[in-house]
């Protein structure tokens, strides 16, 4: 995962003490739409953004989304899933140029997993309304359809600051690391060559502004199937290691979960999320 917590080596890169990784490559090509930070946010071990769905209201309590593997409750087990547990977690509102403007706060998890996929989603205490009168800042909308191979991607780490461009290489079937396995995962072309403090981050589709995954691991040292060194998994049972290669959870499964109200629940027709 990118990553909080597992050993010495990542708490050194998530606090800012080791030597500061350099900035990313990215591909000659430019953006459909303007990419910024407005909307991501800064956790305290890892990235973020305020999402909404295509039918939220501007009333509706705001959604942070993160990765399962960045709760503060630790990692979930395989098989475990968080349901509207209470949390008073904090995160750090970035404006366009990557400013804090605000920090806002949750009141519970409202789901959050790393079961089929490693996704948080934090319910916060304002609206989508106030944080846009308040602070200027619009939410980032899900995509509600499957990304497309070949797709102009970028990676936006608001603890970072950073952002990293690259296209949809393709897709997972499996995508197992430790105990963890993760279904049709994204992966990306090498120019997305992100690093710990990023896991979180909205995966932004640069024609449409839209969130079409969440940034969640990628594979370092060339290992097979272990902790930080995902291996993809065909049909058949194949593995493959893609050493230096990063891979994003896709977020168009979290939209048919989100009722009105920005209610999780899991038995909404096409919600395919895992239960508790």
């Amino acid at each position: 995962m990118k990553k909080p917590l597992a050993g010495a080596v990542l708490s050194l890169l998530l606090t800012g003490v080791a030597a500061a990784p350099a900035v990313a490559s990215t591909p000659d090509t430019a953006s459909a739409v303007a990419v910024t930070y407005a909307g991501t946010v800064a956790l305290s071990n890892c990235s973020g953004s305020v999402v909404r769905t295509p039918n939220s209201q501007p009333g509706d309590p705001a959604l942070v989304l993160s990765n399962g593997h960045c709760l503060e409750t630790g990692f979930p087990a395989p098989g475990e899933v968080l349901v509207n547990r209470a949390s008073s977690r904090s995160f750090s509102l970035l404006n366009a140029a990557g400013s804090r403007v605000a920090t806002l706060r949750a009141s519970k998890i409202a789901y959050g997993t790393m079961t089929d996929t490693d996704v948080s989603l934090y319910q916060l205490t304002k609206t989508y309304a106030q944080i846009q009168s308040q602070y200027g800042i619009s939410a980032l909308t899900l995509n509600d359809t499957h990304p497309v191979q070949g797709t102009s991607i970028k990676v936006v780490s608001g603890y970072w600051k950073r952002t990293y461009s690259c296209n949809v290489d393709g897709f997972a079937y499996r995508l197992k690391e430790g105990a963890w396995t993760w279904k049709d995962s994204v992966r990306y072309t090498s120019f997305c060559n992100t690093i710990g403090g990023t896991s979180g981050s909205p995966v932004i589709d640069t024609a449409t502004g839209r969130v079409v995954a969440v940034n969640n691991t990628g594979n370092e040292d060339g290992q097979r199937c272990t902790d930080n060194n995902p291996c993809e998994v065909d049909e058949s049972g194949n593995v493959t290691v893609r050493q230096g290669i990063n891979y994003g959870q896709q977020t168009y499964t979290l939209v048919p979960c989100i009722g009105p109200g920005n209610q999780i629940d899991l038995n909404r027709p096409g919600c395919v999320l895992p239960k508790p």
